[in-house]
This record gives structure tokens, sequence and C-alpha cells, in this order.
């Protein structure tokens, strides 16, 4: 099997091109439906011009596929940097001087995010405890479908300045109170649209990207309820003109209010790499032909992304996960998917700008909520409790510290309270961030034998080790001289298990039988 998925890779580049034309033609076509409004939805609620939403899916597409090390992952605006990129521009002043000054914390993120690449720091995401960058995910869930009910509601913008999460949802009533009849309805109908979507059985019917009928319901709705005249202006989507738009935006200026430049490089530069790393993984799990991404190769061309995007006024880009799958699901075979979907973008944003301004922004808000739901989903919170009451505890106190004060404390107070788990006694110190890892190779065989404890915080040396091993060998993993082992190592350890698998080797994990698991899943942390 293994041989015949090697022959049968689909071809890179210009040939490429030719031999999966039609196939990934109509997948980066079903991807451009799905992203279009998306990319508006999330540069709105960024507090960015919504064409700058399509700029960005625009570069993702037609630049970063190129570039990228992998393959069928689409690049584009991402509503799990809704939170950071609207702070930053709320941070930096507000409105259009807040906008640009953002982009010049953007621009050198780029920059990171491509010397991150250089020197080789993909796997960087291996630091993070998993749950810490669950709860992360939650908690932007939560912040996004708190900020977009309002907007769902199509209650005037003002009664929302200056709010936070807690406020905001505090706040619910007094919208409700305040909500617009007709634009709530096409809101409430957009919205059950989009939840109730993955529940048709019809094949056929389920192809049809749900954005899109919502679209295709929205529109008409509007235009029979004439929003030009009787709605006020924030009911509606405006873009402008694209040429007019397109010039360099970024100011630097922002740079004199060092704390809070610096605060959003790492938050832009970290969780977008993070959330790029994450897809990336996702998406070559689901890839048929079990291709590898190059993790760093493909850092280096979000990076290239970002920072272009940062100069002529976008949002910063990560590889995104839903348009990902969706472009597994539609039979794409290579990275010209990517480009298509953004080069159909280009298109229509030249050709059918006018249809763009019939959207109402409840339909949008509607889009946006089912991410938020989706992130945020309860059974994030019964899958995490599974794994062990410690990564509750986690995954709770990421998303609380997030919630209150921003993305850097919530994903350091995961990371804190993992180490303070992990310390059982004081011995284990020596180890938090190396451990003794000695291979062997003995009849055609390699032994990795673990000592002390494998954290989240030492898995980096573990995987180098790992990943030194050459292709299709028996690999035994001991960890019987292992006094911990923490959730976030169990679980890359199982997809090493699987990744090993698809080059034809074959990966035993031994030696914690006699450990005590902190609960009966699969995965759960155990002790020694």
């Amino acid at each position: 099997m293994e041989i015949k998925n090697k022959l049968t890779l689909p071809k890179d580049g210009i040939e490429g091109l030719k031999e999966n034309f039609s196939t990934d033609a109509i997948s980066g076509f079903i991807v451009f439906l799905l992203a279009l409004p998306l990319s508006l939805g999330i540069a709105k609620a960024s507090e960015f011009p919504p064409i700058m939403g399509l700029i960005t899916a625009i570069i993702g597409g037609i630049v970063v596929s190129l570039l990228s090390g992998s393959r069928l992952t689409i690049k584009g605006p991402a509503a799990g940097l809704i939170v950071i990129v609207a702070g930053a521009v709320a941070e930096f002043g507000g409105g259009e001087t807040g906008w640009h000054l953002a982009l010049g914390a953007m621009v050198v993120a780029g920059i990171v995010q491509i010397l991150f690449g250089v020197f080789k720091l993909g796997k960087l995401a291996d630091f993070f405890p998993l749950s810490a960058i669950h709860g992360m995910l939650a908690a932007i869930g939560l912040i996004i479908i708190a900020k977009q009910i309002p907007v769902l509601l199509d209650v005037n913008p003002a009664m929302t300045k200056g709010k936070g999460p807690f406020g905001l949802l505090a706040s619910i009533p007094e919208f409700l109170l305040h909500l617009d009849p007709k634009a709530t309805l096409i809101g409430v109908v957009s919205l059950a649209i989009m939840l109730g979507w993955a529940f048709i059985k019809n094949p056929l019917i389920k192809k049809i990207p749900a954005p899109l009928v919502v679209l295709m319901i929205a529109i008409p709705a509007e235009l029979l309820m004439d929003f030009q005249t009787t709605e006020p202006a924030y009911a509606l989507v405006h873009i402008g003109n694209l040429l007019d738009n397109v010039k360099v935006n970024v100011d630097f200026s922002g740079f004199a209010q060092t704390g809070v430049f610096v605060k959003y490089v790492i938050m832009f530069a970290l969780v977008g790499t993070l959330e790029s790393l994450l897809t990336v993984k996702a998406i070559d799990m689901l890839d048929p032909y079990r291709r590898k991404s190059d993790a760093n190769k493909d850092l280096i061309a979000v990076g290239i992304g970002n920072t272009l995007a940062a100069i002529l006024g976008g949002l910063p880009m990560i590889s995104e996960v839903a348009r990902s799958s969706s472009n597994v699901g539609n039979g794409a075979k290579t990275r010209w998917a990517n480009f298509f979907h953004g080069f159909f973008i280009l298109v229509f944003l030249l050709l059918a700008s006018h249809l763009i301004e019939l959207i109402p922004n409840t339909a949008l808000a509607a889009m946006l909520i089912t991410v938020g739901i989706k992130l945020a989903h309860p059974r994030e919170f019964i899958q995490t409790f599974k794994i062990g009451k410690e990564q509750l505890a986690i995954f709770l106190v990421t998303i609380f510290f997030t919630l209150y004060e921003d993305l850097l404390v919530g994903i350091a107070a995961g990371i804190v309270l993992q180490i303070l788990i992990n310390i059982v006694d004081w011995d284990l110190l020596k180890t938090l961030f190396q451990t003794p890892t000695q291979v062997s190779f003995t009849d055609d065989e390699y032994l990795v034998e673990i000592d002390k404890s494998a954290v989240f915080s030492n898995y980096m040396g573990i995987k180098s080790k790992l990943e030194a091993i050459p292709p299709g060998f028996n690999v035994t993993i001991d960890l019987k001289n292992t006094r911990m082992i923490d959730h976030s190592v169990m679980e890359n350890l199982h997809h090493f298990e699987h990744d090993y698998a698809a080059t034809g080797g074959k990966v035993t994990i031994i030696g914690h039988e006699n450990h005590v698991p902190v609960s009966d899943h699969k995965l759960a942390a155990r002790k020694g």
C-alpha cells in the first residue's frame, strides 16, 4: 500500500497544475465560496475595513500557495486571531489610526515568523501543554460569541464600546431590548442554517457550503426588506473599491508605545504560529497520500504572506483549519487548490464587488458565532475532563485568564499550572526542560529509553531524538524508567506512532503499564 501511494503521489509545481487542474480548481472554487463571507466577517469583527479580509485571502492563496511547505492547507484570515487584532486596534487608539498602527506590529510579527522558520522553530507548538492550547482556542471562541451577539441583534455599535467579554455577556438582556427585528430575523435564520447544516443527510446538498446557503437567503431577504433605505448604515457591509484600497497602509509610529507594540508582536507571532502549526499537523493526518509537510518552510511562507498583507493593510493569516478541511474533503490534490481559492476571490472582487455590499452584517455575525461555538463546544470541556481533572484545571485556568486579561496571560497561566502539576517532587525539577533519552540500534530495531520524566517542557528534546530515527524500522519506546508522563507527551507519542507508521515502520510503546494513570483515558497523564 505504501509503495502504491508513493508511486501515485500527485506531482508538484506546473506539472501538478496540469495533472490535477480540474480537481484543484473545483475544490478551490468551493473553498472560495466558504472563504468569501468568512473573510469579510473576520475583518469586520477585527475592526479592520472588511475588504482587507479579502486582500489577506487573495495573498494567502495566490502568493503563499507558491511558497508553502504544506500542500493542502488554505491560507487566509482566521477567526482565532480576531481577539488579538481587535485588541491591537483598540490599544493603538481605535478607528483608522488604530488600524494603521496595528499593521506596524503585524509587519514585525511576520518577519519574526519568517525567522521562526529559518531557525527551524516549526517544533515550537510541542513546547506548549495541549490543554492550555485548547483552553486558549476555547477562550477565543467565547470572546467571538460575546462580541458577535450584539452584531447578530443589529444593535448600535456604540452600546458595545469599551466592553470586554464579561461586560458584553452581562449586557445581553440590554441588547435584546434594543434589537432590530428585521435584521435580527435574518441573523437568527442564518445562525439556524449554519448550526443545522451538519445534520443534513443528503450527500449532494451537503456539498453546498453552508455560508453560501446563508448568502442565498440573506441577500434576497435584505433586498425584500429594503435595508438600503430603511436600516442604519451599520446593518450592511461596506467595502469600497479594491484599487483604491491596495496601497501601503502600514504605519510604524506605534513603536513609540513600546510596551503595547512588543506585546502585540509577540501575540501575533506566537498565536498565529501555533494555530498554523496545529492546522498543518491536523491536515497532514487527513491527507489521503500521507504526505508530511515541511513546517519550517510553511512558517516562512506564512511569515512572508503576513508581512506583505500587513504592509497593504490586510489581516494576519494562518493555515486555517475549517477551510483546509473543506479543501481535503472536496478532493484537492495539490497547493494549486489554495491558489485557485485566492484567484476566485480576486476575480469576484474585481467584477462583482457591488454584490458584497448587499450582505447583512447579521448574516456574517451568524457565521462567526458558529465558528466560536465550534472552538468552545461543550464537548471540548467534556473531552478534557475525561483525560484528567488536572487537564480540565489547566484548560479552565487558561480560559479564565484569557477572558479576564489577554491571550498571553492566559497561555502563561496554563503553562505555569502544568509545570506545578508536573513537579511531583524536587527531583523532577532537574528534568523539566531536559530529560535523559538514549537511542540504541540492535538487530534491525531501534530502542528509545526515556528516564526521569516525559513532560511537555522537555518533549522537544525527546522529539529531536525520535525524528533522527530513519523511516521504515521497528521502534520501541521504553518508558519504564520515567516517574512522570504528562498528557501532552502521551498524545505527542501517539502522533509520532501514527506518522512513523506512514513511512512503513512500526512503533511500540512499552514500560508505562505499571504507571498509575490519572483517568481511564488512553492519553491520560501517568505517574510511576
